[in-house]
């Protein structure tokens, strides 16, 4: 069964969420393999494939679901070894429907138990045989391994399979005796009860708000004119866009000047710095300059004040900053992989430090007093 493990991977600079699951490979002899599953629907199991062409790699056997007494095996690098009276837990079916529901649920859709439930929760609010039949349809989609896991660590599925089944009915579980009314009674009473349970943890799980953006990614590409303009568009909230600012009665060009001259440690540096004619200047007049004494430590919490300097002394600018709404902002920055999102592979600093200007241009206008 997959877990909840974390990767991804990085198409034209956005990651794309994914996990893994081992499997293995028949390539003549059985090979270990992870299997990368990603939000877009493609599967890597040594190669991208669609979903539709990794269900034809499982049904061909090249994805291994059975494994034969006496089959070669083997890790890259690590061990071989023959299998010695295997039990196989897998099937073709369970495999691609495990690998469907991870794909729900990595675009936040609900799965096949997101379904059942769902359906469970219609038929309880009107128990009609319709409804229970579709309860139990819905149940019995899940894959096997799953549904254990649609109850709590003590009950299990016993509840669901019970309520589905419905009084003298049979349980998918060839060992369960037929349903007794009593049975029946104690699962309605054990949903009723998750339902309360559920109602008071959805408050309090929906009330600060949704936990990710709605909003599409918004990348910030590198600005190239060295003149305002009056029309920027996004390249406004660039750091080297031309927008004057003043700290601490100093004047600087852009927010990227101000930046490069404040991490100088010489002050005539500064000076010069502030002065040069364009951000690329700046950069390469500080570039051979010692920096600050504890620079590193100190620079997020400088570029914080630049940017709210910037916004609030550029509301035209501020307006679309505040136009990107909740979106993602990924700063491209081929220079650092501290400020820019670097291909993926950065930590964009900047993009980030944006979203929080953004929220405190939010918090003012909606008049919630800072701290």
């Amino acid at each position: 069964m997959i877990g909840r493990r974390t990767t991804h991977r990085v198409v034209d600079g956005v990651h794309i969420p994914g996990t893994w699951r081992p499997v293995f490979i028949r390539n003549g002899r059985y090979f270990l393999a992870d299997l990368l599953i990603y939000a877009d629907g493609l599967v890597d199991c040594w190669g991208l494939l669609t979903l539709e062409e990794f269900e034809e790699k499982v049904r061909s056997g090249w994805v291994a679901t059975t494994l034969p007494d006496g089959g070669q095996a083997s890790v890259h690098g690590l061990a071989r070894w023959k299998f010695g009276e295997p039990r196989n837990q897998l099937t073709p079916d369970l495999l691609v429907a495990e690998v469907r529901d991870t794909i729900d649920r990595l675009n936040e859709r609900p799965d096949s138990a997101g379904r059942c439930m769902a359906a469970v929760e219609a038929f309880l609010a009107d128990r009609t045989e319709e409804n229970r039949s579709a309860a139990r349809t819905a149940f019995l989609a899940v894959p096997v391994s799953r549904r254990r896991a649609l109850g709590d660590m003590d009950s299990k599925d016993w509840p669901l399979r019970v309520l589905v089944a419905g009084p003298g009915g049979r349980t998918y579980v060839p060992a369960d005796p037929p349903v007794t009314q009593e049975a029946y009674d104690r699962a309605v009473e054990y949903f009723e009860q998750r339902a309360d349970r559920l109602a008071e943890w959805r408050a309090r799980a929906t009330a600060d708000g949704p936990e990710v953006s709605y909003a599409p990614v918004v990348h910030l590409r590198p600005w190239i004119a060295d003149d305002p303009v009056a029309d920027p568009g996004r390249g406004g909230l660039r750091n080297e866009y031309p927008a004057p600012i003043t700290v601490d009665k100093v004047d600087y060009p852009s927010v990227a000047h101000a930046y490069w001259a404040l991490s100088a440690a010489q002050p005539d540096v500064r000076a010069t710095i502030a002065a040069a004619a364009t951000h690329a200047a700046a950069r390469d007049l500080a570039v051979a300059t010692p920096r600050r004494e504890g620079w590193e430590h100190s620079r997020t919490a400088v570029m914080t004040g630049l940017l709210r300097a910037k916004y609030d002394q550029h509301p035209e600018l501020a307006e679309i900053l505040l136009a990107t709404g909740d979106a993602t902002l990924v700063y491209v920055d081929i220079n650092s992989g501290f400020w820019g999102d670097n291909a993926g592979r950065g930590r964009n600093w900047t993009g980030r430090l944006l979203e929080l200007v953004r929220s405190e241009l939010h918090m003012r206008r909606a008049g919630i007093p800072g701290l």
